[in-house]
C-alpha cells in the first residue's frame, strides 16, 4: 500500500467515530438535514474501500498501519483482503442507508442527535474490527462493537425492557469477549505471531501446535456469542427491544456477522480438521434448526424477522465448518445477499409499525394500498430472500446444491 493509501485507510477508519463526535451538535443546527450530511461519512468510506476492489480481486492483499504501542511492539494495523473488503463495503454501503433511514424513522426525537452518535461509533467499531490485522487492535474493536451495541439496544432507556435486553446482550457478548482474549493469548503463545496476516501466512503451524484444541474452543466461545448460537442465541431476539434502524443495521447486517467473520477468518488456520468440521457443523444446524421453528411461532414482525436471523447465522457458521472452497464461497455470497434483504425488512416492518401503531402480524392487513412503496419494497425484499431468480438471493440460493457442500481438494478461502 502507497504511502498516500494508507493514510487515506487510517482516515477512513477515522472518519466515523469523527462524524460521531460533531453528530449532536450537527444535528441540533441542522435538523431533519443532518442524516444527509451524516450519511456522507459511510457513503466516503465506502467509496474508498470500493477503490481496493480491483487489486484484491488479482489475488493481492494489503497491509498497512501505525506503531500504537512501541515499548510493546504493538501497532494499530489493518489487513486488506477479500474478505475484509466485503465485509467493509457491507458495513459502510448498509450504514449510509440506515443513516438516512434513521433521519426520518426519528425525525423530531429529542434525542436523535444522541442516536446518530451511537451508530456513527458502532460502525466505527465493526469497521476496525474486520479489517484489523493485529490481534490487539481486533480485540480492542471487538470490545467496542459490544459496548456501543449495548448503548444503541438501551437507547430507550426510560424503558425496562430495553434496559434489560441490552444489559443481556452486553453480558453474553462480553463474555464471549473475554473468550476471545483468552484464544488470541493462546494463539499468540502457540504460534508465536500477534498478527492476522502473519498467523495466516503460517499455514498448519497452529492446528499442528499442542494448543490448538484450547485455542479452537476460546475463539469459538467468542464467535459463538457474537453471533447468536445455540445455546447463547436468546440475546438477538431479546434486543428487537431496540428502535428498528438498530434491528436494521447490528442484527441483521453487521454485528451478530462478526462471529461469522472471525470464523471464516480463521477457517485457513483453524479449520480442515475433525474438531473443526464436527463442532462448527453440530452447532450452525441446531441454531439453523431452533431459529426456524421459534420463527413459526411468531406473530411480532421484528420478533420473525429476528429468528429468521438466528437461523440464517447458523447456516452460515454450518457452511462455514464444512471447509470446503465452494462451501464457504457459498457463505459469503449468502452473507451479502442476507444483509442486504433482511435488512430492508426490518426498515419494512419499521415502517410499518411507525404508521399503524402494530408490529402484530394478525391485527395487520390492507397496507398495500396505504403504503404502496414500503408494499413494493417488501415485495421485493422477500422475493430475494426467497430465492427468486433475477434476484441476488436466487444466485446465493444457487450455491446450496449437494456437490457445493462436499468437501473438496484444492486452496482454502
Amino acid at each position: 500500500m502507497t504511502a498516500d493509501g494508507q493514510w487515506l485507510t487510517f482516515l477512513a477508519l477515522l472518519l466515523p467515530f469523527a462524524a460521531a463526535a460533531i453528530a449532536p451538535v450537527l444535528t441540533k443546527a441542522l435538523k431533519h438535514n443532518a442524516a444527509w450530511v451524516l450519511a456522507l461519512a459511510p457513503a466516503l468510506i465506502f467509496l474508498h474501500f470500493t477503490g481496493f476492489v480491483g487489486t484484491i480481486s488479482s489475488g493481492e492483499t494489503l497491509t498497512g498501519g501505525y506503531v500504537w504501542i512501541p515499548s510493546l511492539s504493538v501497532d494499530f494495523s489493518w489487513f486488506l483482503d477479500g474478505l475484509s473488503v466485503t465485509f467493509a463495503l457491507l458495513i459502510t454501503g448498509i450504514g449510509a442507508l440506515i443513516v438516512l433511514y434513521a433521519g426520518g424513522y426519528l425525525k423530531g426525537h429529542e434525542h436523535q442527535g444522541r442516536f446518530f452518535s451511537f451508530i456513527l461509533m458502532f460502525m466505527g467499531s465493526m469497521l476496525g474490527l474486520v479489517v484489523a490485522d493485529s490481534f490487539l487492535t481486533l480485540f480492542v474493536f471487538w470490545e467496542l462493537t459490544s459496548i456501543t451495541s449495548f448503548l444503541l439496544i438501551g437507547f430507550d432507556h426510560s424503558r425496562e425492557a430495553s434496559r434489560r435486553a441490552a444489559l443481556q446482550a452486553l453480558v453474553v457478548t462480553g463474555l464471549g469477549g473475554l473468550s476471545l482474549l483468552a484464544g488470541l493469548l493462546v494463539i499468540w503463545s502457540a504460534t508465536g505471531v500477534t498478527s492476522m496476516s502473519a498467523l495466516l501466512a503460517s499455514e498448519s503451524a497452529l492446528r499442528d501446535a499442542p494448543l490448538y484444541m484450547a485455542a479452537l474452543v476460546l475463539v469459538l466461545g467468542g464467535a459463538f456469542t457474537k453471533s447468536a448460537q445455540f445455546p447463547f442465541h436468546f440475546w438477538l431476539p431479546n434486543a428487537m427491544e431496540a428502535p428498528t434502524p438498530v434491528s436494521a443495521y447490528l442484527h441483521s447486517a453487521t454485528m451478530v456477522k462478526a462471529g461469522v467473520y472471525l470464523l471464516m477468518r480463521l477457517n485457513p488456520v483453524l479449520g480442515d480438521t475433525a474438531a473443526w468440521e464436527t463442532i462448527l457443523p453440530i452447532f450452525g444446524g441446531t441454531t439453523l434448526l431452533v431459529g426456524t421453528l421459534l420463527a413459526v411461532r411468531q406473530t411480532d414482525l421484528k420478533l420473525m424477522l429476528a429468528y429468521t436471523t438466528v437461523a440464517s447465522l447458523g447456516l452460515l457458521v454450518m457452511l462455514t465448518g464444512v471447509g470446503s472452497e465452494k462451501a464457504v464461497e457459498a457463505a459469503v455470497l449468502y452473507l451479502v445477499a442476507h444483509s442486504m434483504f433482511k435488512g430492508a425488512l426490518f426498515m419494512v416492518a419499521g415502517l410499518v409499525d411507525h404508521e399503524s401503531g402494530t408490529r402484530d402480524i394478525t391485527k395487520l392487513g390492507g397496507l398495500r394500498k396505504a403504503m404502496p412503496v414500503t408494499f413494493a419494497a417488501a415485495v421485493l425484499a422477500a422475493a430475494s430472500m426467497g430465492g427468486v431468480p433475477l434476484f441476488f438471493g436466487f444466485l446465493a440460493r444457487r450455491k446450496f446444491t449437494p456437490v457445493s457442500v462436499l468437501p473438496m481438494a484444492g486452496p482454502r478461502c
